[in-house]
């Protein structure tokens, strides 16, 4: 079992709290993991990025080459395009179609859609609203690796355990939010996916 994972989008989107639960999820299946960030924190708005690997096996390296990741997960459209020469043959696109215009030249983003409606495997779901509808837009990120969760090879039990675990000091209010959030972003890439 592997998967090489690229995670993407702008400072304040969630990236790391999304490789947070997929690696306690990883290690509690036991998985091997390792972990390259690349962000740029400090400033919100500015390009983060993260190599996720988990394997069965050891893994020697934590940066993913070009052409080798399994999927990449991405909460800006424009930043999934960004990594684009990461993705294998195979590999599966996540994306949010909303949105983050955090420069003056931004594309237009039906040019955005267009290139990634041209990948044989994706799915691009607006993270934003189905987080509204779960409860909070802030939790956009979680939709998308809800919607991610059917490629992954890890339990999506293990991901609501991860849940649990990373929210769970912030209330249940919160922990419940994020797991209807989990839920909604795997039922929906769910419905877009069935052939």
């Amino acid at each position: 079992m592997k998967n090489d994972i690229i995670l993407a989008g702008v400072g304040g989107q969630g990236i790391l709290s999304i490789a947070a639960i997929i690696g306690y999820a990883a290690v509690n299946s036991g998985l091997y993991l390792k972990q390259a960030e690349v962000h740029g924190m400090s400033q919100r708005g500015g390009d983060v990025q993260s190599h996720l690997r988990l394997s069965s096996d050891q893994i020697a390296s934590d940066l993913i080459p070009y052409g080798k990741a399994d999927m990449i997960l991405s909460v800006e459209p424009m930043e999934s395009l960004r990594y684009l020469p990461y993705l294998g043959p195979e590999g599966w696109l996540i994306t949010n179609t909303e949105p983050f215009i955090n420069i003056p030249n931004y594309p237009p983003l039906e040019e955005i859609m267009q290139e990634i409606k041209k990948l044989p495997r994706h799915v691009a779901l607006d993270a934003g609203s189905l987080a509204e509808e779960a409860g909070s837009k802030k939790a956009a990120n979680v939709v998308i690796l809800g919607a991610a969760s059917l490629f992954l090879d890890i339990p999506y039990e293990g991901l609501e355990e991860a849940i649990r675990f990373l929210f769970g000091k912030k209330g249940d209010d919160l922990v419940e939010l994020n797991l209807k959030a989990l839920r909604t972003g795997r039922e929906t890439a769910a419905n877009k996916t069935v052939k």
